[in-house]
């Protein structure tokens, strides 16, 4: 029976017993996505093409809203940090994990592990946020548009913004310290793409139940409570749509929003599954599955959701392409 792309052979890794803690001198092995040489040079092609359409496209998105000043909205606003988001959340993890499919895993310090978990978490909290609020300035958007300029105000926008950054800041800090807090004495080698809060718990060796407590009690924070309030915009925005008369109205309103649940719908239900279960129900290949959705897809469909269904940021586009092609000639 063949094995999936992500499962390895852990022992095929050289395994370092280490004493309490010992683990800041030697540093760690990520193991990484495959262990067949041939799979690792298609896989490093496809996540390669995956990071240059991320950043590209959301580069593209950025410039567009910012040079573009009929897209200077609070919608917008919050795109623009989303798509920044983006590219910070891919270059994170996706880089590393190539130069693991090229070296078949790669060692990683005690200090770089960390940084890089703090990161992860920051960013992803982050976004967790701030879909959340981009569900609520459309819900305002749609519901209360006569009162929408007053509501959703520059200054207001700017505050929710910073609250989403600070809150994931905050998160990230409280579960990083919490998991590097825990001995870790069995093995350096952590079956997985990157230093992920999960996957170096499950080579610890002393207590892991409050650093566990702490990660489900912050994925409740910022995965559950924003998924919850996402759910009760999108009944809000669906009694309103079903209250247009038109069918042009209605379809017009839909797409705008349709688009933005498709994202949150992959973005929460992976990060759910992996962050709100016991760390000893997820396999190390689930970890790596789910990992991979919700590190890497999301980031790549956002731009293209929001660009491609988006008729003003497409009519846009189409405007800056036009001037620029005028410039040229």
């Amino acid at each position: 029976m063949s094995r999936p792309f992500f499962m390895h052979n852990v022992l095929l890794y050289p395994q370092i017993s280490m004493e309490k803690n010992g683990s800041s001198a030697e540093g760690f092995l990520l193991v990484g996505l495959s262990d067949n040489p041939h799979l690792r040079i298609y896989l490093f092609l496809l996540f390669l093409a995956i990071y240059a359409a991320t950043v590209i496209g959301n580069i593209i998105l950025i410039t567009v809203c910012i040079c573009e000043p009929r897209l200077h909205t609070p919608m917008y606003f919050f795109l623009v940090n989303l798509s920044f988001l983006d590219i910070c959340y891919s270059t994170v993890t996706v880089p590393n994990m190539l130069v693991q499919l090229l070296l078949a895993g790669r060692r990683i310090s005690f200090l770089a592990c960390a940084t890089q978990m703090y990161s992860y978490l920051l960013l992803g909290c982050t976004e967790c946020v701030l879909l959340a609020v981009m569900a609520y300035d459309r819900c305002v958007a749609i519901s209360f548009p006569l009162r929408y300029v007053v509501i959703m105000r520059k200054s207001i926008c700017v505050a929710i913004g910073a609250c989403c950054w600070l809150s994931g800041m905050l998160t990230g800090m409280l579960v990083t310290v919490f998991t590097l807090q825990v001995p870790l004495c069995t093995s350096n080698v952590i079956n997985h793409f990157f230093c992920e809060a999960t996957a170096l718990l499950k080579i610890a060796c002393g207590d892991t139940f409050l650093a566990e407590t702490v990660i489900f009690s912050a994925a409740t924070v910022v995965l559950l409570i924003p998924s919850f309030v996402i759910l009760f915009t999108y009944i809000s925005i669906i009694t309103t749509i079903l209250g247009i008369r038109t069918d042009e109205g209605r379809y017009k309103t839909f797409s705008t929003c349709a688009s933005h649940l498709v994202v949150v719908v992959l973005f929460y239900s992976t990060g759910i599954f992996l962050y709100m279960k016991p760390v000893s129900k997820n396999s190390a290949n689930q970890e790596k599955l789910y990992s991979l959705f919700y590190t890497v897809t999301p980031p790549m469909l956002n731009p293209l959701i929001y660009s491609l269904r988006n008729q003003e940021v497409k009519m846009a586009l189409q405007k800056i392409a036009k001037r620029h092609i005028a410039h040229s000639a």
